[in-house]
C-alpha cells in the first residue's frame, strides 16, 4: 500500500494538473467509479488505479475494478487520497488513462445530425458543462475551435461528470470545423447578442450546428460572416449575457424539442 505523500507516484499525479505535463506524459487522472466505468465504456485505456480500499466499499459502481488488471491496480491510504483527489465523495478511487486524438475525421454522423460547436473556449468548468448537456440531449458531437484549455483539463472531467467519455468530441482549428460541416451538408446557426432572428423561430430539424463563442468576447468575425443564420436569446434583464454554458443548453434543447425529443 503507498502511504507515504513524497511517492513518486503521488508526486506524478499532481503534476499531471499541468496541462505541459499531460501532454507530455500523454496521461490524465479521473476520478470515481462511475467516471472510470464510462472511460471504460467509451473505450479509454486505463495505465493505472490508484485505490483507497476504505472509500471504495461505499461505491455504487463495485464492478468497475472487474476490468482492470492486478498490476495496474495500486492500494493507497486515505491521507495519500486526500492529497491527490480534486473533489469529494468520489469513491476513493483515481485512475490514469491515456488521451484520445479528438480528430473530425473520427466522427460518426447519425442521419440528421446536430452538432454543438464552442470557439476559443478558455474556461474548463463551461467545457464540462456543455459536455453534459451534451450527453443529456444526446447530440452528435462537440467540437472545440481553437482552445485555450484542453479537454484533460482536471476541472473539465469534473464539471462534465464523465461526459467527456460519452460524447464524441473533436478538437481542430476553426477553418478545418467549417470545411468539415460544409463538406457534410450541415446549416450553421451562430450565436450572437445582437443577432436579428430569435432562436426559437429556427428551423433545427435538419442538419443543423450551434457555434458558441466566448462570455468574454462573443464569436470572431469568421463564424459570424460563415453562418447561415446569426441566433440570439431574448432576455429581459440587464445583464447581457447568460453563461455559455446555459445558453448552449436552450439552444440544443430547442433543437431536441423540434426533433421530437
Amino acid at each position: 500500500m503507498i502511504t507515504s505523500l513524497q511517492n513518486p507516484a503521488v508526486k506524478n499525479i499532481a503534476k499531471l494538473a499541468k496541462s505541459k505535463e499531460r501532454k507530455e506524459q500523454q496521461l490524465f487522472v479521473t476520478e470515481g467509479a462511475r467516471e472510470l466505468s464510462l472511460a471504460i465504456q467509451g473505450g479509454y485505456k486505463v495505465e493505472a488505479v490508484y485505490l483507497c480500499r476504505e472509500m471504495f466499499d461505499k461505491t455504487k459502481y463495485p464492478d468497475v475494478l472487474d476490468s482492470i488488471p492486478e498490476e495496474a491496480l495500486f492500494p493507497i491510504s486515505s491521507g495519500v487520497f486526500a492529497k491527490i483527489a480534486y473533489r469529494e465523495n468520489s469513491d476513493g478511487l483515481v485512475a490514469l488513462l491515456r488521451p484520445k486524438m479528438h480528430k473530425l475525421r473520427d466522427i460518426q454522423l447519425s442521419k440528421n445530425p446536430f452538432l454543438i460547436l464552442l470557439e476559443s473556449v478558455e474556461k474548463p468548468g463551461n467545457l464540462g458543462a456543455v459536455l453534459r448537456t451534451a450527453d443529456a440531449a444526446g447530440v452528435d458531437a462537440v467540437i472545440v475551435c481553437d482552445p485555450q484549455t484542453d479537454l484533460y483539463n482536471p476541472n473539465v472531467i469534473r464539471s462534465g461528470v464523465g461526459g467527456l467519455f460519452t460524447v464524441q468530441t473533436a478538437v481542430c482549428t476553426s477553418e478545418e470545423a467549417l470545411s468539415w460541416l460544409q463538406e457534410h451538408k450541415i446549416a450553421i446557426y451562430a450565436a450572437e447578442l445582437q443577432a436579428a432572428e430569435f432562436y426559437q423561430n429556427i428551423d433545427f430539424s435538419t442538419p443543423s450546428a450551434i457555434v458558441m463563442g466566448t462570455e468574454a468576447d462573443g464569436l470572431t468575425s469568421f463564424w459570424l460572416q460563415n453562418a447561415a443564420k446569426r441566433i440570439k436569446i431574448p432576455m429581459r434583464g440587464k445583464i447581457d449575457s447568460l453563461n455559455v454554458s446555459v445558453s448552449t443548453a436552450i439552444l440544443t434543447f430547442e433543437a431536441m424539442r423540434q426533433r421530437g425529443f
